[in-house]
């Protein structure tokens, strides 16, 4: 049952009842959790095995009965018996007994429990040593595995220590080591439900997946990636564009910004530049420059399609191409002080450069015999 519905049975308040389940005195000290012998047991579902159930279980098991057997008689997953009969059985003889069976039960339930690493001084300073050096706790875990391979109670996964970072318990790690991870923050952000999340952009999006399989294996000219290379506080930027079977680069001037309209202006005006058999599809990532992307396809006929979340490597064409650029417009500068004509130049150059991957042919070369044809 939820807490509320729990304190409604009982007679008691919410605040009171969290702090009984808790396990905490009226003084705010932790303390034993207050029995709650005057309550009746529901005879509801619960998601807890009762005692009735435990009952159930040992004598099913006396009748070798299977785990699938009596799970489906009880209603539950067949790994919640299996686990149930692993976990509280004797430790010597392995038999099931459901008195001694819920006795276990009750005694591994109550709240708060002290953390592994809070109880042991030599892995909290392990991995105390490990943050101070500005490492992932998943480095850490695995590092503990490295050092420690014989001895399990040194040994924790990230998420231990994630907990001891966040819920700050007593003699866990301290607080100011949260700081040496890489998001900087002391607490953790909750982050919605996929099914709760709004829609990225007004207009739906087309995903990468639908696009067609001509882009894909780059048979057949006109399908461009896009993307923008930010300048210094985020207050500039320059759009790139490359032609996928090509390589051939073309740069978007954004002198006024890189609002949605910004850019979609300069696509644009950009697309217009060339043949329309070249210009079949727009490959961009869910960058909020692209809000406008329904009015840029209304107004050229190219549809534009999107990556998925954090996989530049659906753009890996447009993603060599911003790290070339980069020697030319480097990180921390201002891209705003660029004009028309050297983005032109630019791209000229990149367009001259002789690539591997068209086996030693310039972009600008292989693009003239697809006109020429």
């Amino acid at each position: 049952m939820s807490s509320r519905e729990a304190c409604r049975i009982v007679g008691i308040n919410l605040r009171t009842g969290k702090r009984w389940r808790n396990g905490r005195a009226p003084s705010g000290r932790t303390g034993r959790a207050l029995p709650l012998t005057a309550v009746a047991p529901s005879s509801g579902p619960s998601r807890y095995l009762r005692e009735a159930d435990r009952i159930h279980i040992a004598d099913r098991l006396r009748e070798k009965a299977t785990v699938r057997t009596i799970a489906a008689e009880l209603g539950r997953s067949p790994s919640t018996v299996s686990r149930e009969i692993r976990r509280n059985r004797h430790p010597f003889n392995g038999q099931y007994r459901p008195h001694a069976a819920q006795a276990r039960a009750d005694a591994r339930r109550p709240r708060p429990k002290p953390g592994k690493i809070g109880q042991n001084p030599a892995l909290r300073d392990f991995v105390q040593d490990g943050l101070d050096l500005k490492w992932s706790p998943e480095q850490i875990c695995e590092s503990l595995r490295r050092t420690f391979p014989d001895r399990p109670e040194m040994h924790v996964v990230h998420e231990t220590i994630y907990q001891a970072l966040y819920v700050q318990g007593r003699g866990e790690l301290r607080r100011e080591l949260a700081k040496a991870l890489r998001s900087g923050r002391a607490r953790r952000t909750p982050r919605r439900q996929a099914q709760q999340r709004q829609p990225r952009f007004a207009t739906p999006m087309v995903m990468i997946s639908d696009r067609p399989a001509e882009a894909e294996d780059r048979a057949v000219p006109g399908h461009w990636e896009g993307d923008l290379i930010i300048g210094k506080d985020n207050g500039s930027a320059i759009g790139t564009l490359v032609e996928r079977a090509t390589r051939y680069v073309m740069l978007l001037h954004l002198p006024d910004g890189r609002s949605a309209e910004h850019v979609r202006d300069a696509l644009v005006t950009t697309v217009k530049t060339l043949p329309r058999h070249l210009v079949r599809s727009l490959t961009w990532d869910q960058g909020s420059e692209m809000a406008a992307h329904g009015s840029f396809t209304l107004a050229t006929d190219i549809p534009v399609y999107f990556c998925d979340p954090a996989s530049p490597w659906q753009r890996g064409s447009n993603e060599n191409t911003n790290g070339l650029l980069r020697q030319y417009f480097p990180k921390g500068t201002d891209l705003s002080a660029h004009s028309r004509d050297h983005l032109d130049t630019v791209a000229a150059q990149l367009n001259g450069r002789p690539r591997k991957t068209l086996g030693w042919e310039t972009p600008a070369e292989r693009l003239h015999k697809l006109l020429a044809a």
